[in-house]
């Protein structure tokens, strides 16, 4: 009896947990290149992706997303907001990056301003997906 009373106030508490509050998500893949094509030879590349969307009311905003870059061919999936893997808020984001360099200084690899949000000029829509992000080497 006890296990019925708990599956029948849990379950349709447990069913409005997923979704990721008042936003829709989209699964996100895509590359990462310098502009030229080559790889960027970071041991490391995190990616941030910060949505654009208005807030809904005056303070709901969606999650940033986050990706690893496989550093051996430059490809990034399983793009993560509010739960593993659940891909981006549909719309244009901007892009930042968190590098390591095993040879020197981070900004070796590319320039700081694509490090902030509030500096970087990449933007991205997740119309285009598969993303294709492109940085100038330094």
């Amino acid at each position: 009896m006890r296990f019925l009373v708990f599956f029948v106030l849990a379950v349709p508490l447990l069913a409005g947990c997923g979704k990721g509050g008042p936003f829709d998500y989209i699964p996100v893949s895509g590359t990462v290149t310098y502009e030229d094509g080559t790889l960027i030879p970071a041991s490391r590349i995190e990616l941030a992706f910060t949505s654009l969307a208005p807030p809904i009311g005056k303070k709901v905003v969606p999650r940033i997303g986050y990706a690893s870059v496989k550093v051996s061919d430059g490809t990034f999936s399983g793009v993560t907001s509010y739960k593993f893997s659940d891909g981006l808020v549909p719309g244009k984001h901007k892009v930042t990056f968190v590098v390591d360099n095993p040879k020197g200084k981070r900004s070796d690899l590319m320039a700081a301003k694509y490090f902030d949000v509030g500096t970087t000029p990449l933007i991205v829509d997740t119309a285009d997906i598969p993303l294709q992000i492109k940085v100038p080497k330094p």
